[in-house]
């Protein structure tokens, strides 16, 4: 079969169109991002072709599917309708795809991406598995049973996904946009984890709690009343470790590559689900020193005394437990963070909040909100500025000013958010570099 993907270098697009790829059939895109993402990365390994123009033919037996960040009066949008071509949500073409194989989907508002990699990495080098990692990562080999896919909330889109089992790492308020308050993010999640078999779940989150399970569910967390329980936690500079028992029974402790105790709780739920399928204590133990995370997970280079880290934190409880993290592996330097807000709905909620995670860097930075899909006539009025004058000592900055944070130099400097902060980084590079 044909595809045709419409903001293929999208995370979520970019990681179908492999899969798609991996399975036989051909596949291109289209995109309006000209200059490079990391998640094309595996479509210009498979030869995948990028147009970013409609200059070219569509083959009319081609499924056209297309990411929501495009509206309906987008030019490519129109144009393949104007074809006579019926665009298949994005998320049911993923739902096609799970229901092909015993189907493992992580969910949570946060730290999906790491879990699923860790998955991914554990059972890759052992029995093998396909994947969907939501940083543009995907790998489809008809011989393998188990799909391990990251299940994303955004826009319902989980819902038309098939789990034999789910495993759910949290639950908070996000994409305001979508959805009305806490309690309708709750029943959806609900909705999503009563379609798996079994489920897995942090039974130290107090909203997972209030899910209605109507399956097979284990909680694990640090709390006694859970059926697996984490224990003697050790957060170092050189990585992290803790205890996992089964209720009294101890199982073994485990070291970890990863900093902060969210990645503790990512972790578990790897391990419970790993060691559930037949995998040892032994290879877990053995593979997990060598995970190595997701693009854009607390991604780290050094250039002379400067360590600049890439993360994909845009919600302020990711901003804060990343910022934990750090100070976790750099406690004596100075922690400075530069961060591209994204999305008006998102960034107006969450001004308050925003500014209480940023604030406990040393320094910080904020870029102009960067927003594909929203119209800011359709939100109350905001902008960066308004996070900045919550913050002391706070500053905004932009491509065109990236020599203001040379000052900071001397230490780590986090730049994060969902946009692509990467034109920043490479700039801020090129300069400090200059400086050498």
């Amino acid at each position: 079969m044909k595809y045709y993907c419409i903001g293929i270098k999208g995370t979520g697009m970019s990681t179908l169109a492999q899969m798609l790829y991996d399975m036989g059939n051909k596949v291109s895109g289209y995109d309006d991002a000209k200059d490079y993402k990391f998640t094309q990365k595996g479509l210009e390994k498979r030869g995948i072709n990028i147009f970013y123009d409609g200059n070219h033919p569509i083959s009319k037996d081609t499924i056209v599917t297309a990411s929501k960040a495009f509206s309906d009066q987008h030019p490519e949008i129109k144009r393949v309708k104007e074809l006579g071509f019926t665009i298949k949500p994005y998320n049911e073409v993923v739902g096609e795809i799970t229901k092909k194989f015993n189907t493992l989907s992580i969910c949570g508002t946060h730290g999906k991406t790491t879990t699923t990699s860790i998955l991914k990495h554990l059972f890759e080098n052992t029995i093998g598995c396909n994947y969907f990692v939501g940083d543009g990562n995907g790998h489809i080999d008809m011989k393998n049973k188990l799909l391990i896919i990251e299940s994303d909330e955004f826009n319902h889109h989980f819902l038309a996904y098939h789990p034999t089992t789910a495993i759910i790492t949290c639950i908070e308020l996000e994409h305001t946009e979508i959805y009305k308050d806490l309690e309708d993010t709750i029943r959806t999640f609900e909705k999503f984890a009563n379609k798996a078999r079994n489920v897995i779940a942090n039974g130290d989150d107090e909203n997972i709690r209030k899910i209605n399970f109507n399956n097979d569910v284990v909680f694990y967390g640090e709390d006694e009343s859970n059926d697996y329980i984490i224990k003697n936690i050790k957060l170092e500079t050189t990585g992290s470790s803790f205890d996992l028992y089964k209720k009294n029974n101890y199982i073994d402790t485990f070291t970890i590559p990863l900093y902060g105790h969210h990645m503790i709780m990512n972790t578990a739920g790897a391990i419970i689900y790993s060691l559930n399928k037949g995998l040892s204590k032994e290879e877990i133990k053995h593979l997990l020193p060598s995970f190595h995370n997701a693009s854009r997970r607390f991604a780290e280079t050094k250039l002379g005394n400067t360590i600049i880290i890439d993360d994909y934190a845009h919600h302020p409880t990711e901003i804060r437990v990343t910022l934990e993290a750090i100070r976790q592996k750099y406690p004596d330097k100075k922690l400075t963070v530069v961060f591209r807000p994204n999305t008006y709905s998102r960034t107006s909620h969450f001004k308050s909040e925003f500014a209480k995670s940023l604030a406990t860097a040393d320094k910080v930075y904020l870029t102009p909100i960067k927003c594909d899909r929203e119209n800011p006539k359709d939100y109350p009025p905001i902008k960066s500025e308004d996070i900045i004058a919550l913050i002391p000592n706070s500053e905004l900055v932009d491509d065109d000013s990236v020599d203001k944070i040379l000052k900071e130099k001397e230490g780590v400097i986090a730049f994060m958010g969902c946009a692509s902060v990467s034109n920043l980084i490479e700039n801020f590079t090129k300069k400090l570099e200059n400086l050498e």
